[in-house]
């Protein structure tokens, strides 16, 4: 090739890679422009709401062509916690909805950002948003507004036009003369129905009584003293007079409405949804506590548009936020998602106005509460239930209820450990990859250690992957969680503190080692728990076993498939059943005991019931999976062994015992480990049907570090010291049952 034609290659080139690198540079730049033109935005609305949600969202990008806006519903249980984790690492909203009183947490986790100057920028606010000053109020921290306010929620009282026949607004004296008459009442009904054993329930009436549950000022828990005492006795004479029903949950309440059995309810704008035409009813604001008295004052929640601190599209994202709180957007969350929105200027409106019960639930809104968004307000909430909860089932226990739930605020309160220098650990740990390094370089150095590693180098080309997988998914989650446990902090914020939390782990943060909800209590519940269960599941698998072993046995086939279904359906599926099916008014178990002449038990009122509700549970859960162990044990055993046996005249126990039970060791032993694995960790059946109730009396060890992880201001740090103890224990545990195995065996032989 000449020098001319090389030339002219080279230039050709260039010419080619340039033209690809503009392409490339093309579609980067269409790219972030196409990026800046889209909005991101999260909610955890379902039903009308989010249809009118849409609806809004759609016209706003009817009104601004090329602006594109992408939705994600996020359930409401996992919303906060998902925000959490995505918006830090840029793959959040630019803009979602929320409550409120999350305002401190995200504040401190730094994924919102204020409000005013963002919205001062964009046009529409030239006329100004003229919002309820509840709401306003409610979206204020440091002097600054976060977030647009969109609508308020609170509860009302629903009454029931046709078994209300009187004129005028109702009041708990009312309502419990019409008990005590029980004329006006069909059969089975009540005149009041409402989650009576939940905090957010129960404060209205203590804002009636001029308590709170929570004290903004001072930042304390506030659930003590008089008036909560007070507010306690009152709800106990509503049970004792049979003004309202017992152990009912917030699913219950819909039942009860619809069916007829309900004068009237308290609940949120959620249930006009649910109810549809089932009943004709009207919606009021909350009763008088006692007749001439204050009214009943619920906490208020503002849903508030928030923009997220790494938004793509901040502009975009402010502008949507001021449009969903415009009266255009207003009028169509009201009318079509039955939202009692935050914009003043739509309630003139005839549609509105002549709304009864929008126009009720404003009126319900504007009298009540604004819930505190002091970060400790969350807080309070889990020893308010528990306070509540023991005093309605045992009102001789109703002032060290309300004093326990005290002494469980102050220890999820507790002042962390105090910061400490990582250069003790950081030494300690450099010592160790030192001596780890030095050690290899002697080894790599021996002439016999290379010539094994070279003729082993096929067969770890075999288990890299697994290797790579393994320590992916189990060593580097359990080294992460170790390191985790030397942490502590609130919300995210850690800080390393050593062996603090371990520390305060085993020695009960101070107190008594035996008190309720320690670590010590727990592990002797959930040892309890595991030795109750695993006697259960292998003594119930292995008669089965034997059972649908037998040849003669008709149709074993199918009893081996029907048997196998409680293993196949998910766990949290049969939790939920099971909790039904022990519910006091509907469930199955107390019709069957109804049916026998016993009385209904409250299930979930005493460790003993709550306890064997949970292993009932279980048990249905894991018997299956023993037996299916046990039937491919049985059939491995020779059938002559039985056949000499039967000549030399053994009787069947006798066969049991010393053929069946000894061949059958060997295959079970694996499958009992595993089992108590397994219970030991059952997360799905605590939490689900008992809910550590009563008291946290039925509380296992993983589920008490749930509640330090995400109930108890995320203190991420103590739940990982419970998770790394767990681990410990569980390996302690399996090895001494692994000895005393190998013992049996070795005396037998």
């Amino acid at each position: 090739m000449n020098a001319r034609a090389l030339r002219w290659t080279l230039a050709a080139r260039a010419r080619l890679a340039l033209a690809l690198l503009s392409w490339l540079v093309l579609i980067v730049c269409a790219g972030e422009a196409q990026a800046q033109r889209t909005i991101t935005v999260w909610h955890p609305y379902r039903g009308a709401e989010q249809r009118a949600f849409d609806q809004v969202l759609r016209a706003f990008e009817r009104d601004r062509p090329g602006v594109s806006v992408q939705t994600l519903a996020v359930p409401f249980d996992a919303y906060a916690a998902k925000l959490e984790a995505a918006i830090p690492r840029g793959n959040g909203p630019d803009l979602f909805v929320d409550a409120h009183e999350r305002i401190p947490s995200y504040l401190a986790r730094r994924i919102i950002v204020s409000a005013e100057s963002a919205i001062a920028a964009v046009p529409r606010t030239s006329d100004g948003l003229d919002l309820e000053p509840i709401a306003l109020e409610a979206v204020q921290a440091n002097g600054e507004r976060y977030g647009v306010p969109l609508s308020l929620k609170c509860l009302a009282l629903f009454v029931d036009e046709e078994l209300w026949e009187r004129a005028g607004r109702p009041s708990l004296d009312s309502l419990a003369s019409i008990a005590a008459a029980r004329t006006s009442l069909p059969t089975g009904a009540y005149p009041l129905v409402y989650y009576a054993s939940n905090a957010y329930f129960h404060s209205a009436i203590l804002h009636g009584l001029g308590g709170q549950l929570f004290d903004p000022q001072r930042g304390a828990y506030a659930f003590e003293g008089p008036a909560a005492l007070e507010s306690l006795a009152l709800v106990q004479r509503l049970l004792a007079d049979r003004v309202i029903p017992p152990e009912v949950d917030g699913a219950s309440v819909t039942p009860y409405f619809r069916s007829g059995r309900a004068m009237t309810v308290i609940s949120g704008p959620w249930l006009v949804g649910e109810l549809g035409d089932a009943r004709r009813y009207r919606v009021a604001v909350l009763p008088r506590v006692r007749e001439g008295g204050r009214a009943m004052s619920p906490f208020v929640t503002v849903e508030v548009a928030f923009l997220a601190s790494n938004a793509h599209a901040p502009g975009l994202a402010a502008e949507l936020a001021t449009f969903l709180a415009s009266p255009e957007a207003a009028r169509l969350r009201a009318s079509v998602g039955r939202q009692v929105v935050a914009t003043r200027s739509v309630w003139s409106e005839a549609e509105l106005a002549n709304d009864p019960v929008l126009a009720a639930f404003r009126r319900a809104a504007n009298a009540g509460r604004v819930m505190p968004t002091h970060n400790n307000m969350r807080l309070s909430w889990e020893p308010a239930n528990q306070a509540i909860r023991r005093a309605l089932r045992d009102p001789q226990a109703t002032r060290v209820a309300v004093e326990q739930g005290r002494r469980r605020y102050d220890d999820a309160s507790r002042p962390l450990p105090a910061k400490r220098s990582a250069l003790p650990l950081q030494l300690t740990l450099g010592a160790l990859a030192l001596a780890l390094a030095f050690r290899s370089v002697q080894r790599a150095r021996d002439p016999e250690f290379r010539a094994a590693v070279k003729r082993s180098v096929p067969a770890y080309a075999y288990v890299t992957h697994a290797v790579v997988i393994v320590a992916l998914l189990v060593v580097l989650p359990l080294v992460l969680g170790a390191t985790t446990s030397l942490y502590a902090g609130r919300d995210g914020a850690l800080e390393y503190v050593g062996g603090a939390n371990y520390w305060d782990i085993i020695t009960a943060r101070g107190g008594s080692l035996f008190a309720s909800g320690t670590f010590y209590t727990v592990l002797l519940v959930t040892v309890l728990w595991t030795i109750a269960n695993l006697t259960l599941h292998v003594s119930i698998g292995v008669v089965l076993a034997i059972i649908l072993s037998r040849p003669l046995l008709k149709l074993r086939a199918i009893y081996r498939v029907l048997l196998i279904i409680p293993w196949a359906v998910p766990s949290y599926v049969t939790a939920l059943a099971w909790k039904g099916m022990f519910h006091r008014q509907t469930g199955a178990m107390n019709a069957i005991l109804a049916a026998l002449g016993v009385e209904p038990i409250s299930w979930f009122a005493q460790f003993s019931t709550a306890f064997t509700a949970n292993v009932v549970t279980n048990t249905w859960l894991g018997f299956p999976f023993m037996m299916v162990v046990t039937i491919g044990a049985l059939a491995a055993i020779p059938k002559d062994l039985y056949e000499a046996a039967e000549v030399d005249g053994a009787t069947p126990w006798q066969q049991f015992r010393h053929i069946t039970l000894p061949l059958l060791r060997p295959t079970l032993l694996p499958a009992v480990s595993m089992g108590a694995v397994w219970t030991f960790n059952q997360f799905n059946v605590i939490f689900l049907v008992s809910g550590g109730e009563p008291d946290g009396a039925t509380e296992i060890l993983v589920t008490e570090a749930y509640r330090w992880a995400f109930t108890r201001q995320a203190q991420y740090g103590y739940a990982a010291a419970y998770a790394v103890l767990i681990f410990g224990v569980l390996v302690l545990g399996t090895r001494l049952l692994e000895r005393l195995t190998l013992g049996k065996q070795g005396g037998g032989k």
